[in-house]
C-alpha cells in the first residue's frame, strides 16, 4: 500500500489541532461562566460556618446554620440585582469604570450594612408579623421559607435581567409565610400599610428631588453664557450639601438616642457642609482651568461629585436593604434563644453575613443589569447622572432614619425617568434653554429647525416607555409570587422536618 502524501497528511493534522483548540476554547468559556457561581457556594458555606461559631452549642444550633446560608444567599442575589441602583448612572454617565464602580459600591455597601442597617432590621424581622402571636417554633419556619422564596424569586429576576425590588420580594415573602403557617391575624397591617404606602410615594419623591436638582443644574450653569464659571461656583456647593446631609444622617444613627437635639444635628451638618465647600472650591477651580466653554467639559467637573454620590448612595443602599437579607435571619436566632437583646436587634456577625454577601453579590453578578438602568431608560450624563444618585440616596437614608424598608430599586428607577421626563418638559417649555439657543444659532449664523410634527415628536421622546412598563409589570407581580411561593415553601417545610 502505498504512504499517504505528505500534504494531505498535514492538512488532517491542522484539523485535527484546530478542533482540539476550539474544544479547549470551549472548556475555558464553560469553566469561566462556572467561577462566578463557583464562589458564592463557597461564600454561602463560609456563612455557615461563621454561624456555627457562634451557636454550635447552642439549641436550636442547626436551623441557624442553615438560616444563615440562606442568607447569604439571599444576600448575594441582593447585591446581583439591586447594585444597578448604586452605580448604574455612574457608570452609564462613563464617570467611572465597571471595576471602580463595583469596588466603591463593595466598601460602601458593607460600611452602611454594619454601621446604620440596625433599624430596618427591625422592621423586617419583627413588625411585619407579630412575634408575639406566633409560635416560636413556627417562626423560624417561616422566615426559613421567606428567605428561601425571596432569593429565589430575585435569582430569578436577576436572569432574566428585570430590576425587580428585592424588599417588595421579602416583605411579601414574610407575609406569605406567614399567612400559610398561621392565618392573616399575627400579620400587622398598619404596618404593611405604611410600607407600602412608602413604595408608592418613594419613587415619586427620588423622581421629583432629581427632577428638581436636574433643574438647578440647567439653569444655573448649563445655559449660562459662561457655563465654565458658573459651575466654579456651583458645583462646590453642591458637594457641600451631599457632604453635609451625609453628616447630619451619620451623626443622627451613631449618636446615643436623644443625645442631639434636631437642631443640633442641623447645625452640624450646616457645618461639615461649609468645610467641604472650601475644600471642594480650590479642587473644582484647579480642574476648571483651561476648559473651553462647552457641555463637554462639564463632565469633568462632575465627575468627582458623582463618584462621592454614587458611594453615598451604596452607603444607603446597605443601611436599608441589607435587613432584606438579615432581618429574617434575625428573627430566627432569637426565636431559638440566641441573642441578647430584644426582638429586631441583631447580633453583628448577622449583620456581617449580610454586608459581605451584599458585596460578594455585587462583584460576582452585579454587572448584568447596570447597563438597562444607566442606559437604556434614558441618556445619562455626569450632570443627570449625579441628580439620580443623590436624589436616590437623600430619599433612601431618609427612609433608612425613619425604619421604612423602601426599595431602592423603586427610588432609583424613579429617578432615572424624572430625570427623563423633566427633560422633555425642558427642551419644550424653557424659555431660558430657548433663548440661549436661538443665541447659539445667531453666534453660528445657523437657521432655526422647523418644528417636528407630532409623530416625530414622539419618536424621539427622550424616556423609552417600553422599559417603563415592563418595570412596572415586574414591581406588581413580585409581592404575589413571592408571598405564594413562600406559602407554598412553608408547607413543604412543615410536611418534611415539623
Amino acid at each position: 500500500m502505498p504512504p499517504r502524501p505528505a500534504v494531505l497528511t498535514k492538512r488532517t493534522l491542522d484539523k485535527d489541532l484546530e478542533k482540539l483548540t476550539r474544544a479547549e476554547d470551549v472548556t475555558k468559556h464553560v469553566l469561566r461562566l462556572l467561577v462566578a457561581p463557583g464562589l458564592g457556594l463557597i461564600f454561602v458555606g463560609l456563612a455557615m460556618l461563621f454561624a456555627g461559631v457562634y451557636v454550635f452549642d447552642r439549641p436550636g444550633a442547626m436551623l441557624v446554620v442553615a438560616a444563615a446560608a440562606l442568607a447569604g444567599y439571599m444576600a448575594m442575589n441582593i447585591g446581583a440585582n439591586d447594585v444597578t441602583n448604586n452605580v448604574g448612572a455612574a457608570v452609564g454617565a462613563r464617570a467611572m469604570t465597571m471595576g471602580q464602580a463595583l469596588v466603591i459600591a463593595a466598601i460602601f455597601e458593607v460600611l452602611g450594612a454594619t454601621i446604620a442597617g440596625g433599624e430596618v432590621v427591625k422592621t423586617i424581622s419583627s413588625d411585619i408579623v407579630d412575634t408575639v402571636q406566633v409560635p416560636q417554633a413556627a417562626l423560624g419556619w417561616i422566615m426559613m421559607a421567606a428567605l428561601m422564596a425571596a432569593a429565589l424569586w430575585i435569582n430569578l429576576a436577576t436572569w432574566m435581567n428585570a430590576p425587580v425590588s428585592t424588599t417588595h420580594a421579602i416583605v411579601g415573602a414574610v407575609i406569605g409565610a406567614g399567612i400559610g403557617a398561621v392565618g392573616p391575624e399575627p400579620v400587622n397591617w398598619r404596618v404593611m400599610l405604611e410600607i407600602t404606602a412608602s413604595w408608592i410615594t418613594s419613587p415619586l419623591i427620588g423622581g421629583l428631588i432629581a427632577a428638581g436638582l436636574l433643574y438647578f443644574v440647567k439653569t444655573l450653569i448649563v445655559y449660562r453664557d459662561d457655563k465654565i464659571e458658573a459651575a466654579r461656583q456651583w458645583v462646590p456647593v453642591l458637594v457641600a450639601v451631599m457632604a453635609g446631609g451625609f453628616m447630619a444622617y451619620m451623626v443622627l444613627q451613631l449618636s446615643p438616642h436623644g443625645r442631639f437635639s434636631s437642631f443640633t444635628i442641623i447645625l452640624i451638618g450646616i457645618g461639615i457642609g461649609l468645610v467641604s465647600w472650601l475644600a471642594a472650591r480650590p479642587l473644582v477651580l484647579a480642574q476648571a482651568r483651561d476648559l473651553e466653554n462647552r457641555n463637554s467639559s462639564l463632565r469633568v467637573l462632575f465627575r468627582l461629585p458623582l463618584i462621592g454620590s454614587a458611594a453615598l448612595l451604596s452607603f444607603a443602599h446597605g443601611a436599608n436593604d441589607v435587613s432584606n437579607a438579615v432581618g429574617p435571619l434575625s428573627a430566627i436566632v432569637h426565636s431559638v434563644g440566641i441573642g441578647g437583646d430584644a426582638v429586631g436587634h441583631p447580633p453583628l456577625w448577622v449583620m456581617l453575613i449580610g454586608a459581605f454577601g451584599i458585596s460578594v453579590g455585587l462583584l460576582l453578578f452585579g454587572p448584568r443589569l447596570i447597563r438597562l438602568v444607566g442606559e437604556e431608560i434614558t441618556k445619562l450624563n455626569p450632570m443627570r447622572a449625579y441628580c439620580v444618585a443623590l436624589s436616590t440616596a437623600f430619599t433612601v437614608i431618609l427612609a433608612s432614619w425613619l425604619g421604612l424598608p423602601v426599595s431602592t430599586t423603586h427610588i432609583a428607577v424613579g429617578s432615572v425617568f424624572g430625570v427623563g421626563f423633566f427633560r422633555e418638559w425642558y427642551t419644550r417649555h424653557s424659555k431660558r434653554r430657548i433663548a440661549y439657543v436661538r443665541r447659539k444659532a445667531e453666534s453660528y449664523d445657523i437657521d432655526e429647525p422647523a418644528e417636528p410634527n407630532i409623530h416625530e415628536t414622539r419618536r424621539r421622546y427622550l424616556v423609552r416607555r417600553s422599559h417603563f412598563m415592563t418595570i412596572a409589570a415586574a414591581w406588581i407581580v413580585t409581592v404575589p409570587v413571592s408571598g405564594v411561593l413562600a406559602a407554598m415553601i412553608y408547607w413543604v417545610m412543615f410536611a418534611l422536618f415539623v
